[in-house]
């Protein structure tokens, strides 16, 4: 069963329909004890920053997150989930992020033509073999929503990059931890063959280990 973290975020349902599109058994919910005993753990979402990261502590979801990550179990944050996984935002100043990862989110640069938030398809470029991307092909397109972009800290984590304004890294995964900044569930069957990917991870690969 695939846990899909309830922290009044919108987009929940999606990920749950493009779930059991694919025959996978979820469920939306805050249950620290459902959570952590499921197969996988997904961290979706939209909105802000800080809010989101008000909401998680407020459910105490902040260290059942980092409990489930020290489990091994597979972990996917998707859009404002892949944002909260890092150290904090621009766009809520003095707001800490979960910190599973290194990395911080910034703003997109304004540039001329191109409109802010990046709303739309836009192409992968892919690097560093990641698991997620298994079977998909350089120059795939997904959607992406936002106004804000991951620079991580280490190059060797990012396992796709897109281009909009900056370089912007589109996707990341470390030991049992993997996030997009696009949604995989509005990214028709690109988007779909990294969520069965994600499926198939198996408990126990290998884990996160933070220095």
């Amino acid at each position: 069963m695939i846990a899909i973290i309830d922290y009044d975020a919108g987009n929940l349902k999606s990920v749950q329909k493009a779930l059991a599109f694919l025959g996978e058994e979820s469920a939306v919910t805050r249950d620290s004890k459902e959570i952590l005993g499921a197969d996988k753990v997904i961290l979706p979402g939209v909105g802000a920053f800080g809010e989101a990261m008000g909401r998680l502590k407020q459910y105490g979801l902040d260290a059942v997150i980092h409990e489930a990550v020290g489990q091994g179990k597979p972990f996917l944050g998707i859009c404002l989930g892949l944002q909260l996984l890092f150290e904090g935002s621009e766009e809520s100043g003095g707001v800490e992020g979960l910190h599973v990862l290194d990395g911080k989110i910034l703003r997109i640069p304004d540039k001329p033509g191109l409109k802010i938030p990046h709303i739309g398809w836009n192409s992968l470029e892919l690097q560093n073999e990641g698991r997620l991307f298994a079977g998909i092909p350089q120059g795939a397109f997904v959607y992406f929503v936002h106004s804000y972009y991951l620079k991580a800290a280490e190059d060797a984590v990012v396992k796709a990059k897109a281009d909009y304004s900056v370089d912007i890294h589109a996707s990341v995964e470390q030991g049992n931890v993997f996030a997009c900044q696009f949604h995989p569930e509005k990214s028709s069957a690109v988007g779909l063959t990294i969520l069965k990917n994600f499926a198939s991870l198996r408990e126990g690969e290998p884990c996160l280990q933070r220095g």
